[in-house]
């Protein structure tokens, strides 16, 4: 099989051909159609994450080990499968869950395998599906496609599913206002889900106009460029000047961070979604007294992507898909995801 592999941190991606493996027990070989380009595969590449204060995270430090293969967002056909696996048959059309766990942690035991304290993911920690063929370690993580194109399935997988978790929980609170920051491939997935499952009215922010021009055709009410200086105050007017009642940063940098904290409301509710990177100061004292609640969102379980499928599979959300590349030019496809080319989202169909 052929393979675009990371062999170090900003190493050039090196495509070379392997004996393609034969699955066994629970493994399916799964040839691919189609895989995602996915910021995570640009922070694999460049060997961890800005942590702010000149403190760097190195992926290797989490137990990555290069070279492997990137690509966590993987749809296929099933080619072959161990005697063990079951639910498939070959040719099925199939969307791979890649967030692998241990089985064993507490996570793991309640199915948030996402969330599991020695992950095992797919183009990650083992090798995903920058390749014409991917091994998957069990069948349970297939889900099939019965209908959904291939190449906007794939960011089902992990930004369509990280929004999906991440606009769950900007509704608890039954927003009024919200607030959504940043219109990249997470950002426009955001809206499209918070167009389906909430009653708010959507406020997406971002630098580029042609991006909030697509948001705005995905459904936000509102959009507003942050190279305003009055983008806080403009937020504040059309939230009548009590503030956001959530926001989703699907950037997560330290300047969107001090516009999330300037816009939240009383007992608002912020999820951080990405991994840009940096550190912010906080005022602690204000935490309190605004009663306002901060978590993260990271990917989702098995039963989330079942659900995100199912709302695409019925037309309800429609990611967008921007570029395609082949193998070969899988460096190209980071280099133009790094330099922010890509509206959307981007494939790479072997």
């Amino acid at each position: 099989m052929k393979s675009a592999r990371i062999t170090g941190p900003n190493e050039p991606l090196a495509v070379s051909s392997t004996e393609t493996p034969k699955p066994q027990g629970n493994q399916v070989l799964v040839k691919v159609k189609s895989v995602g380009v996915c910021h995570s595969d640009l922070h694999l590449w460049e060997g961890g994450y800005d942590l702010g204060d000149g403190q760097f995270m190195k992926v290797t430090d989490r137990g990555v080990k290069y070279p492997v293969t990137p690509g966590h967002e993987i749809v296929g056909v099933v080619e072959d499968f161990g005697a063990d696996a079951s639910g498939i048959s070959k040719g099925d059309e199939v969307l791979v869950f890649p967030w692998v766990g241990c089985g064993e942690c507490p996570a793991c035991e309640v199915g948030d395998e996402n969330l599991c304290d020695a992950p095992k993911s797919l183009g990650v920690f083992q090798d995903g599906g920058y390749s014409d063929y991917a091994m998957i370690p069990n069948s349970k993580y297939l889900a099939k496609l019965d209908g959904v194109n291939s190449d906007t399935a794939t960011s089902l997988a992990c930004s369509g599913l990280t929004a999906y978790t991440a606009i769950k929980k900007s509704n608890q609170n039954s927003p009024e206002f919200l607030v959504i920051v940043g219109a990249g491939g997470l950002g426009l997935m955001g809206v499209q889900i918070a167009k389906a499952i909430t009653k708010a009215k959507i406020i997406c922010v971002d630098l580029d106009d042609q991006k909030l021009e697509t948001a705005k055709e995905m459904g936000a009410d509102f959009t507003i460029n942050s190279k305003d200086p009055e983008t806080a105050k403009k937020i504040l007017s059309i939230c009548n000047n009590k503030g956001a009642d959530s926001v989703v940063d699907f950037v997560n940098a330290p300047p969107t961070a001090k516009l999330d904290f300037a816009v939240l409301r009383k007992r608002g509710n912020l999820i951080l979604v990405g991994l840009f990177g940096g550190s912010i100061e906080l005022s602690l004292v204000t935490i309190p007294l605004k009663s306002i609640m901060i978590q993260g969102a990271y990917t989702g379980n098995y039963h989330d992507m079942v659900e995100l499928l199912d709302l695409a599979r019925k037309g309800i959300i429609n990611p967008v898909i921007s570029k395609r590349y082949a193998l070969d030019d899988a460096n190209t496809a980071l280099e133009d995801l790094k330099a922010r080319k890509i509206i959307g989202r981007a494939v790479i169909n072997p």
